[in-house]
């Protein structure tokens, strides 16, 4: 079984998916798939790009024209590789296409580590992706800087937690107080949690924007956030044509494109940068994390369990509202 995303929304078939066209094809039956926020504004149709519909997993080979991506290895799925593949909200996954993407498009996976920890695996690697994106802008390693993420999601918490693993001094705020409580509740992260008003101006030394989409109410608090100098980081989505009033700067153009340029918000000198999806090594490093800094409690993040013949009314309710936490589904 799997589901798809159609026309009117995600539908569910009961037929094997067909063996995408490729130099080399590899088959794998998923463990574990976790719902992305991408995933909810691709059903509503208000993400820009190409789809990446079912991209969170954990999986086994179980055909492989590849010696490098034996039967019964364990891996992930990185979207960011562009190969052809079926929808990874399935009891089984199609990946074809030439061998060094396929290798880059599906990293090993430990076999012994919990899939409810592996699972976040792809998320926490654009965590990773993000926060060196951060340190390129800067030209400067993290540990010391004083770092504000807006946006209390599932990514804002990863950027944040992994920031403070590198030794960061890390503030999360989300405007509306129901993501900051949850978290509270689930004992989910270690550092500040506060809405965006609470804090005083010009304190943090890198803000990243990591909210569904950089809306001009929240950029506007991260231009006030920001110390003279800093680095507004924007990570949340953004459309062609996304300026704000008052800033010189092409926001998609420079989130898409992961560039940096210096600009004034007002009197105050700072820096406005991108990060957008990830690169080979991003992965590695995001596993490398979870196995080896258990202060990621990524696990408590999950609200939800579901099975695929569930998930599309699943997927369906939580387009149309405000899911917390994390929805993971076995197949």
């Amino acid at each position: 079984m799997r589901v798809e995303l159609g026309p009117h929304g995600p539908l569910p078939l009961t037929s094997p998916p067909p063996r995408p066209a490729g130099e080399h094809a590899v088959l794998v039956r998923v463990e574990l798939a976790g719902v992305c926020r991408s995933d909810l504004k691709e059903i509503v149709g208000n993400r820009h790009g190409v789809s990446q519909f079912g991209h969170e997993i954990v999986g086994t080979v179980e055909e492989s024209t590849l010696p490098d991506l034996p039967q019964g290895r364990r891996v992930g799925l990185d979207p960011n590789v562009p190969v052809a593949r079926s929808t990874g909200f399935a009891t089984r996954l199609w990946a074809a296409g030439p061998a060094t993407a396929l290798r880059d498009a599906l990293p090993t996976l430990p076999p012994d580590a919990p899939a409810h920890r592996l699972v976040f695996g792809e998320p926490l690697a654009c965590a990773h992706h993000c926060l060196t994106a951060a340190a390129r802008h800067l030209d400067r390693d993290l540990a010391g800087s004083r770092l504000t993420v807006l946006g209390a999601g599932t990514a804002g918490v990863l950027i944040a937690a992994l920031a403070q693993t590198r030794g960061a001094t890390v503030t999360l705020a989300n405007r509306s107080t129901d993501r900051l409580d949850f978290l509270r509740r689930r004992d989910a992260v270690t550092f500040p949690l506060h809405p965006p008003s609470e804090l005083p101006a010009d304190t943090a030394d890198i803000t990243v924007v990591a909210t569904s989409f950089v809306h001009p109410d929240v950029l506007t608090e991260a231009l006030r956030l920001t110390t003279a100098g800093g680095l507004v980081l924007l990570y949340g989505g953004t459309a062609p044509g996304d300026t704000l009033p008052g800033l010189d700067v092409d926001l998609d153009t420079v989130r898409r494109h992961e560039l940096v340029t210096a600009t004034r918000w007002g009197t105050k000198p700072l820096h406005i940068g991108g990060s957008y999806g990830t690169t080979p090594a991003d992965f590695p490093a995001a596993v490398r994390a979870l196995t080896d800094s258990p202060e990621l409690r990524v696990e408590r993040l999950v609200t939800h369990e579901t099975t695929l013949a569930e998930l599309p009314t699943l997927l369906r309710e939580q387009a149309a509202g405000r899911p917390l936490g994390k929805t993971l589904v076995t197949p």
